[in-house]
């Protein structure tokens, strides 16, 4: 059942004053829009006034980027790596609260018959929830359809930080962390410990989604979830969950089948104890031979900050993991790419007045790695760090406030082994 949830509301307390172009004559560094009139819901809409844009690749190479603006989200694509981008398609008709921010933020993919998929956490009256939303495109970009709500419970709770994928078949699968449980629990006078993690699936292109699974209780409330998919084409999902006495490690979930999740597994063991969310998530990617590369940040007192492990073998035992970036200067929020032998790690540091954008790679599937080299820095405002790859090279994908949108070429990275 396509649930669809209207709201009239324009939140101009979203947007944060980062800097790109949006308009179809081209990237504008400086541009006619200024940072002053952001804050204008009656300005024209442009990616210089996106907080955390979503951005993906697809097989013909073309770079996608969706993004929000005065309760509306807009999508952009740009044939020649960010240099210049279309004119931006509206996603959502009617305006509505929308999560871009940090680990929360719009997600786009595309599949193989060139389908444009959207999703994204819509906040609710109430602090700390919301519902999972998500449109489509069958025109390659030029129409998006009538937003609809793939949580199939509506109680006035956290259903947020949504993660989305589409396999080599088509499939379409939605992640998320939801409170359903631990409203009903509450509800009834009792306790229950973070959220769960929850999934949905499309069978047939977005037409519709099957009824809601619940894959594990007790997740993190607020850390982005990880999602892939294996040579098989099955899901695998990486997430923060919540053990014993609030120790926040990782889990993973590789699927049996298309829709049977198989048995989580615990991949970190940092043992950080601490009643919080961290709002810090994992990256996972999976390489063509079938090895999980997994990175993550905790902060337990011997064993804290950045760290990177691998498995062949679905997750049952990992990698010794490698401790890396500077913790003194606030290493935080990695991603990665596996690109057949090659695997590239990003991650921020800040050392106090700039932001930089530290880089690791490693030839041999994460064996050795090259000592890190800097490949941006900023001195204003910033989003996280992200990697992406047209099937040739591999870029870094950033959004800066001074410098604006950038995909920068990590094909210069040498493993120096």
């Amino acid at each position: 059942m396509r649930n669809i949830v209207s709201r009239f509301c324009v939140v101009a307390g979203l947007l944060l004053s980062s800097a790109v172009t949006a308009a179809a004559q081209g990237h504008d560094h400086g541009g006619s829009t200024t940072l002053a009139t952001c804050g204008d819901v009656a300005a024209m809409p442009s990616l210089r006034c996106a907080e955390a844009p979503g951005t993906t690749i697809d097989d013909n190479g073309r770079l996608w980027i969706v993004w929000s603006y005065a309760g509306h989200l807009y999508v952009q694509y740009s044939d020649n790596k960010g240099d210049t981008f279309s004119r931006p398609a509206t996603v959502n008709r009617r305006p509505e609260a929308i999560s871009a921010r940090g680990e929360n933020r719009p997600k786009i993919v595309v599949d193989r018959k060139g389908r444009i998929f959207i999703s994204w956490t819509t906040p609710l009256e109430k602090r700390f929830t919301g519902h999972i939303r998500f449109s489509r495109s069958l025109d390659g970009g030029e129409h998006f359809e009538e937003p609809i709500t793939v949580n199939d419970n509506l109680d006035i709770t956290g259903h947020r930080f949504d993660a989305l994928g589409v396999n080599g078949e088509g499939d379409i699968y939605l992640a998320w962390l939801d409170k359903r449980d631990r409203f009903k629990a509450e509800q009834a006078g009792g306790e229950y410990r973070g959220a769960a993690l929850y999934m949905a699936r499309s069978e047939n292109g977005g037409e519709s989604f099957l009824p809601n699974q619940k894959v594990l209780d007790h997740s993190c409330e607020c850390c982005r979830v990880a999602i892939n998919f294996d040579p098989n084409n099955l899901p695998v999902v990486m997430w923060r969950h919540i053990y014993g006495d609030n120790i926040r490690d990782h889990a993973l979930v590789t699927f049996r089948d298309r829709g049977t999740p198989g048995k989580p597994r615990r991949v970190s063991f940092d043992q950080w104890h601490v009643d919080a969310c961290p709002h810090h998530g994992p990256a996972l990617a999976i390489g063509g031979d079938g090895t999980y590369h997994m990175t993550w940040f905790n902060n337990a007192p011997q064993s804290h900050g950045l760290f990177y492990a691998n498995s062949t073998n679905k997750g049952k035992t990992l990698s010794k993991p490698m401790n890396f970036g500077d913790y003194d200067r606030g290493a935080a929020h990695p991603d990665l790419l596996v690109m057949k032998e090659n695997v590239y790690l990003v991650w921020q540091e800040f050392d106090g007045s700039v932001m930089v954008i530290r880089v690791l790679h490693s030839s041999d599937r994460g064996l050795s790695w090259s000592e890190p080299q800097t490949v941006a820095k900023t001195s204003g405002k910033s989003d996280y760090p992200f990697l992406l790859s047209d099937g040739l090279e591999p870029f870094l994908s950033w959004h800066t406030q001074e410098e604006g949108y950038r995909l920068i070429s990590l094909g210069t990275v040498h493993a120096g082994q």
